[in-house]
């Protein structure tokens, strides 16, 4: 399994929720509640995002904005056009304080005005959860913005067919069309991008990309830096030596990482013993574990838990 593809898959906590916004100018929606992760793009007439008090930036049509900040996050029409409101909680508010009636449904997580001239604006809010969220979240700035392009272009206008549509299977249609749209625009950021963590930058290479692939395919292993020079096709020294230039620590430090990425997640979320979590990431010594944790974490798993509790 490649990288990129371990972390989608054990970082996301629940299906994205998709709604389509299409409004006539002026339009100006704050939303209030940071998720860990809200896609956002336009597929026709003018937009803008600010996150916060920063400066305002424009979409052009079919540009997707990956939004990762914390705080508040306003999309509008133009960048003067004052607050019309915030949504917080599921709930829209006028500027005022006061409770606003919902949006005007036009058809299935589709809302607005729809008359000419509109602006057509999808937002998917992704549930992300955990340390491997955050190692994914580690991948772009607050706000990162792919620029329209033929392979987003077309995966957009499927996502578009399909939003207003309530048909069965609908939701698992929209949820592995936006999973495709996200690695996508995840794909194109990471091409342009400078700063990027050097485990990403080291999937390029085709060694040290082979090593991660396999280390993220079976973490548990009980692998050695020679069994895996030799799925890179490498010496065993030659392989270290430029696992640790490109990935930034030895093979073997990464791997004791990425397994206390997992266990603070199992720890978290299931109620497994300390034990069977230190089996599953790969140690066959609940003590061991036990130590290798409070080294990264400063403290037990057992106690760990309870404070993340």
């Amino acid at each position: 399994m490649d990288v990129l593809t371990d972390l989608l898959r054990r970082a996301r906590a629940s299906t994205a929720m998709v709604r389509q916004l299409i409004s006539r100018p002026p339009w100006s929606v704050t939303y209030a509640d940071a998720h860990p992760l809200t896609v956002l793009t336009t597929l026709g007439g003018p937009a803008w995002i600010r996150l916060g008090g920063a400066e305002a930036v424009r979409l052009a049509a079919g540009d997707i904005a990956l939004v990762t900040g914390p705080g508040e996050c306003t999309i509008a029409d133009d960048p003067a056009t004052a607050r019309q409101f915030t949504v917080r909680g599921g709930h829209k508010y006028l500027p005022s304080g006061e409770r606003a009636e919902g949006h005007a449904t036009l058809a299935p997580r589709t809302y607005g005005d729809g008359l000419p001239g509109a602006t057509t604006m999808l937002r998917a809010a992704y549930e992300l959860h955990g340390d491997v969220g955050t190692r994914l979240l580690a991948l772009l700035p607050p706000l990162a913005v792919v620029p329209a392009g033929p392979r987003t272009g077309a995966a957009l206008d499927l996502l578009t067919a399909e939003v207003s549509r309530d048909e069965p299977g609908q939701d698992a249609v929209l949820a592995r069309v936006l999973d495709l749209v996200l690695v996508l625009a995840l794909r194109a950021w990471c091409a342009e991008s400078a700063a990027l963590p050097a485990w990403y930058r080291a999937l390029g290479d085709p060694a040290i990309g082979e090593a991660l692939r396999l280390l993220h395919t079976d973490p548990a292993r009980r692998w050695t830096v020679a069994e895996l020079a030799t799925g890179a096709g490498l010496s065993r020294a030659a392989f270290a030596a430029r696992f640790t230039s490109l990935v930034g620590e030895p093979p073997l430090a990464y791997l004791t990482g990425w397994r206390m990425t997992l266990a603070a997640d199992l720890l978290r979320d299931t109620e497994k013993t300390v034990a069977a979590v230190a089996g599953e990431v790969g140690y066959a010594d609940a003590f061991a574990f036990s130590v290798a944790f409070k080294r990264a974490r400063g403290l037990s798993p057992s106690t760990w838990r309870r404070e993340e509790r």
